[in-house]
Formats: structure tokens, sequence, C-alpha cells
């Protein structure tokens, strides 16, 4: 029986892995009493007991925990921005190449941010094959559901006596210093940073995250991208598709409690889009942290994530 604890099990991530992992008979669960969650001693104490342990906190006390943890066993699977560029840590995203191989023998491991998850699957593979250049400049907007703003965020947009400006999307990181600007440059191995517009909406959960290029930015043609992605995602987790519109319409909220992802492909010859969706608290958190976690394990993948009814 694999034990696992979960540091910081309270936020929105944590109670997704807490929830998904309920659902198994192969995880004991290393809980703490709530006068004693944040104690550091306790928390040592369950480092030192447990196999695996999610790291769901900011990215101070993400910090505070791995010095905790030294000594112990634990892998540590931190889904926090503090060590996804860090040296020592391996980057929790299987499906680029060479690093499912890596994630499966680590012990330290960093779990990818919600849009940069979606920008990475995207554009990795492009520059891989040559088909997107180290200084190209891209634009990437992203939309995502509330709740990937946490616990603050998920109360103000539930309040009966909300602000209505809650009722249209709104745009947000104005000033272009995105947090997740640093792992979508490090790990795309990226010259320049895109211009990147998140935007969060009045849904609770679900994500689309849409890179545009013109043809001139391209060592290629569309017909190559289809190739590239087919070869690269051909699932389970992550999947190319060829465009699968809802009546010339690509809902942010399609893919909502599950934890794969869908890349597909749209645009024309001149004015490509590059469309990845997922869910926010899935594929782009508590789902990729346990497919990690599952690599880690020697177990598919796949072992206890919810993926669609075509699956």
């Amino acid at each position: 029986m694999t034990k696992v604890f979960i540091d910081g099990s309270s936020g929105t991530t944590g109670l997704r892995i807490r929830e998904r992992l309920c659902m198994r008979n192969d995880i004991e669960l290393i809980t703490l009493d709530e006068a004693v969650r944040k104690d550091a001693k306790a928390r040592q104490e369950a480092f030192r007991n447990a196999d695996i342990a999610f790291l769901c906190l900011p990215d101070a006390a993400a910090t505070e925990a791995v010095t905790l943890a030294e000594g112990s066993g634990a892998v540590i699977i931190d889904t926090s921005t503090a060590h996804r560029t860090a040296a020592g840590w391996e980057y929790g995203m299987p499906e680029l190449p060479g690093r499912r191989e890596r994630i499966a023998k680590a012990k330290y491991i960093a779990n990818p941010g919600c849009h940069a998850s979606g920008f990475i699957a995207l554009i990795a593979p492009l520059e891989e094959a040559g088909v997107l250049k180290k200084d190209v400049r891209l634009t990437c907007f992203s939309l995502t559901g509330y709740s990937g703003g946490g616990k603050n965020m998920i109360a103000e947009y539930e309040d009966p006596l909300r602000n209505p400006l809650l009722n249209a999307p709104r745009q947000y990181a104005l000033g272009q210093a995105h947090k997740h600007l640093k792992e979508m440059n490090a790990v795309c191995g990226l010259e320049n940073s895109p211009v990147f517009c998140p935007i969060v909406a009045d849904f609770y959960s679900g994500m689309e995250v849409t890179v545009s290029v013109f043809k001139e930015e391209l060592q290629g043609s569309l017909e190559d991208i289809r190739k590239i992605y087919n070869a690269a995602y051909p699932g389970p987790l992550i999947r190319y598709r060829e465009r699968t519109d809802e009546n010339g319409f690509l809902s942010a909220a399609a893919y909502a409690g599950r934890d794969d992802m869908e890349i597909t492909v749209a645009g024309n010859e001149e004015r490509i889009l590059l469309v990845a969706r997922f869910d926010n608290l899935g594929k782009g958190a508590s789902g990729a942290a346990i497919q990690n976690m599952n690599l880690v394990l020697g177990l598919p993948e796949t072992t206890g994530l919810q993926l669609g009814m075509e699956e």
C-alpha cells in the first residue's frame, strides 16, 4: 500500500487530488488533524512516513515544505510555481520527449502550470521539429474557469451579491509578467516571451489555450503541424484530434471534470490557430500530479484518472 501525504489538502488542487485518491484501494492517505495541519513537526513526521508527498501550497510555503521533507524517502510532487525551472527538479510533463523515463526515477517533480501546460503542449513539439524557430514571436490567449484563482476567487464568483463585472470575461496579468511565462519559455527553449493574455470567465473549471501563428513564422505547412501533433499525441492523456468544434464554436468547458487534453488546429494556410482544451484542475493541475505519481509507482498513467467516454 502506497502512503501519500498531501501538504495543503484544503486548496482546490489538493482537494481534487484527495478526491481522486480516495477512490483507489492501492493508496493510504496520511492525514493531519486540523489543529496540527500547519505544525512543522507534524508535517515533518508525515513526510517521513510517506512514499509520495504532494505540495499544494503557495510558493514560499512549498519551498519551506521541501526543507521539512529533507531526509525523508518521499518523492515530492510540487504543484506550486516554486520549482518549475529549478535545478534538480524534473518538469512533470511526461508527453515531452525523454521526460517520462526521467519522471519515473525522479525524487523531485515540479508539476506544470495550467496555462503553461496548454502552451507547452502546443509549442514544444513544433520547436523540437524545427517548424518553429527559437526566436519566434508568438501570441497566446488562454480562457480559464474561475476555480484556477483558488478559494478567494471561487468565493467571489459564487457570492450571490457579487460585482456585476464578474458576469463577463476578465483579462488579467496585464503587465505581461504572468508567473507561468518563465516555464513556458524555459521548457520550449524560446528566446522571446509570447504576448500572453489570460482571461478568467464565469464558469467553474475548464481551459482553452490558443496560440496564433502566421504562415511566415513557420518552417513548414499546416499539414506538417497536423502530422507532428498526430505523432506526438496519440493519447490517452493528450490526444490530437482533427478539428472538433461545436457548430462553429470551441467551448473552454468541453473538458471540465476530466484529466485529459485535446490538441487541435484551426484557421487556414495563412493564419493558423493552435488550440489545447483541458480542465485547469485536471490535466492543468491535479490530474497531471496523479499521472506523475503513477509513473513513479510504475502504474499505468491513467490509473485513477477521469477520461472521456470515447477513451
